[in-house]
C-alpha cells in the first residue's frame, strides 16, 4: 500500500546554534526505517515525469521501489546505471526545481523526497557493501578529459564503462573540482567526494593531478600524444568583481578564493594546517546565489559575529536554493536585501573598515524577466565591516581558450558547443559544464559530461 502522507519524512538535522560553530554535515540523513517510509510515498506512476526532470535520467521510480522493498544494494546499482556520483547528487542537486518539481505527489502536498532517498542509498551502500565492480575490458583507445569536476568525472566514467582508456588531467593537487574547493564540508563531506572519485578510478580511469592544461600541455599536445578525443570540463574558476572603489583593500575576497582556502586547503583547521584565512567580526557577502550562502555560512562558522548577505533584489528573486536560504537564516545570517554596494571603505593602512551601500527598489522587468533594481535616492548608508566577500558569479579561465587555436568561444569566455553533443568548433574536441555555461549546477555539468561521452563514442566509431 502506498503511504499517502502529504509531507515528506522529516530529515534529521544538527541544531542551528550548534552547527553554526562546526563544519560537520548539517543534514544527518535518513535511517533505514525513514527511507522505507518515504519510499512508500512514491506512486510509481506510469509516465514517470520525475525522470524527465533529471539531467542524467536516473531511473527514479525503479530505485525508489527497491528502497520500499528494503533492497538497498539493488537500489544503488539502479542509480549507478546512469549516475556515477549518487552521494554527491543526493546532497547538492536542486531537486526542488528538477525531479521533485515534476513529482505527481507535489500536486497535493510535498513531492517524494527523491534527493533524500538517493543520498540514503549511496550512504548505505558505502557503509555496508564492498565496492568491487568489474573493470570493463579495454578497447585500447585513449581519450583525454581536462578537469576532474562533475562533468569531467561523469564523462570519464561513462567512457571507461565503454572500454576507453581515459586519463583525466587536473590542475589542482586534489581531484574533484568544485566538489572539493567550492562546496563546504557541512554540505558535502570531502571524504565522501573522494570515495565517489575512487569508484570512477575503479573503472580504470587514470587521474593526473597538478596538470595545468594550457601551461604544462596544450589541447593540441594531447591530440599529438595519441588521444583520439578530448573533453574539456575545466569549470568556471575566474571570479567576477563589481569594479567599485576599494575592491583591492586587504580583507576583500572573491568567494572562489575564500571557499578554496577553507575547503581545499582546510583553513578552518588553522593553525593545524598551513593556510590561514582572515575573517573579521563583521562580514558582508555580496550576492544571492548558493555560493554566497556557502561563503556566509562558512564565515559564521569561522567565528564572525555578524554576517550579512548583501543582495540588490528581494529575497524572492534570490537564485540560491530555498533550503540554503532557510539554513542560513536559521544559523543567524542576516539578509540585507534590496541593498547594493557603492564602495568599500578602508583604513589608512589598507584594510577594510566598512562598505557604503544604497537601498534599491524593484522597477520594470529586464531581459531575464526579473524586475530590475533601481537606486532609492538619498538612501546611502555605511555598514561597519572587516571582511567583504564578492560572490557575483564567475566565468571560465581563459587559459585553455587562449592556447587552443580554432576553438570558438563566447564574448564572455564560455566555449561554444553543439547543444546535443558538446562538440566544439575543433574536430575531436568536446566540452561541457561550467566551461560552457558559466557557473551552474553540479547535475547540469554531469548531464553535459554524459552527453559528450555518448558523442565521443560515436565520433571515434566514425558514426
Amino acid at each position: 500500500m502506498p503511504n499517502m502522507a502529504l509531507n515528506k519524512v522529516k530529515m534529521p538535522e544538527q541544531n542551528p546554534d550548534i552547527r553554526n560553530k562546526n563544519f560537520k554535515e548539517v543534514s544527518l540523513g535518513y535511517d533505514e526505517a525513514m527511507a522505507v517510509e518515504e519510499a512508500q510515498r512514491c506512486l510509481n506512476c506510469k509516465h514517470k515525469p520525475c525522470v524527465a526532470g533529471c539531467p542524467v535520467n536516473v531511473k527514479i521510480p525503479e530505485f525508489i521501489q527497491l528502497v520500499a522493498d528494503g533492497k538497498f544494494e539493488e537500489a544503488y546499482y539502479k542509480i549507478r546505471e546512469t549516475n556515477s556520483l549518487p552521494a554527491v547528487c543526493g546532497r547538492v542537486c536542486p531537486q526542488e526545481t528538477q525531479c521533485e518539481q515534476l513529482c505527481v505527489r507535489a500536486k497535493k502536498g510535498e513531492s517524494v523526497g527523491i534527493g533524500r532517498l538517493e543520498r540514503f542509498v549511496a550512504d548505505w551502500y558505502m557503509a555496508n557493501c564492498k565496492t568491487d565492480e568489474a573493470r570493463p575490458r579495454s578497447n585500447g583507445i585513449k581519450v583525454a578529459v581536462v578537469g576532474s569536476g562533475p562533468s569531467g568525472l561523469t564523462c570519464a566514467g561513462d567512457l571507461a564503462k565503454l572500454g576507453y582508456e581515459v586519463t583525466i588531467f587536473e590542475a589542482f593537487h586534489v581531484p574533484g573540482g568544485v566538489l572539493m574547493y567550492g562546496i563546504p564540508e557541512f554540505r558535502l563531506p570531502k571524504a565522501l567526494v573522494q570515495k565517489e572519485i575512487q569508484t570512477v578510478k575503479n573503472l580504470g580511469v587514470n587521474i593526473q593531478t597538478n596538470m595545468v592544461i594550457g601551461k604544462v600541455l596544450t589541447i593540441d599536445d594531447l591530440k599529438a600524444e595519441g588521444y583520439k578525443a578530448v573533453f574539456i570540463g575545466s569549470g568556471a574558476g575566474l571570479p567576477s568583481f563589481m569594479s567599485i572603489p576599494g575592491e583591492n583593500l586587504n580583507g576583500v575576497y572573491s568567494a572562489n578564493e575564500f571557499l578554496t582556502r577553507i575547503n581545499l586547503m582546510s583553513a578552518y583547521k588553522f593553525p593545524d594546517t598551513d593556510t590561514p584565512v582572515f575573517v573579521g567580526r563583521n562580514v558582508a557577502v555580496v550576492g544571492g546565489g548558493n555560493v554566497a550562502m556557502d561563503a556566509a555560512r562558512s564565515a559564521k562558522r569561522l567565528g564572525a559575529e555578524n554576517v550579512y548577505i548583501v543582495y540588490r533584489r528581494s529575497e524572492a528573486e534570490m537564485p540560491a536554493r530555498l533550503e540554503e536560504v532557510h539554513h542560513a537564516k536559521e544559523e543567524g545570517i542576516i539578509l540585507k536585501v534590496l541593498t547594493n554596494p557603492k564602495q568599500i571603505l578602508g583604513t589608512e593602512d589598507g584594510w577594510v573598515k566598512g562598505m557604503e551601500c544604497v537601498e534599491m527598489e524593484l522597477g520594470e522587468p529586464d531581459k531575464s524577466g526579473r524586475r530590475r533594481p533601481v537606486e532609492k535616492k538619498g538612501s546611502e548608508h555605511i555598514i561597519d565591516l572587516e571582511t567583504v566577500i564578492m560572490s557575483i558569479g564567475q566565468s571560465p579561465n581563459p587559459l585553455i581558450s587562449s592556447t587552443t587555436p580554432g576553438l570558438d568561444i563566447q564574448s564572455w569566455g564560455g566555449i561554444i558547443v553543439e547543444e546535443e553533443t558538446g562538440a566544439t568548433s575543433k574536430s575531436g574536441v568536446y566540452a561541457g559544464g561550467d566551461a560552457v555555461t558559466g557557473a551552474a549546477t553540479v547535475i547540469l555539468a554531469m548531464g553535459a559530461g554524459k552527453k559528450a561521452a555518448e558523442a565521443i563514442d560515436r565520433y571515434i566509431k566514425g558514426e
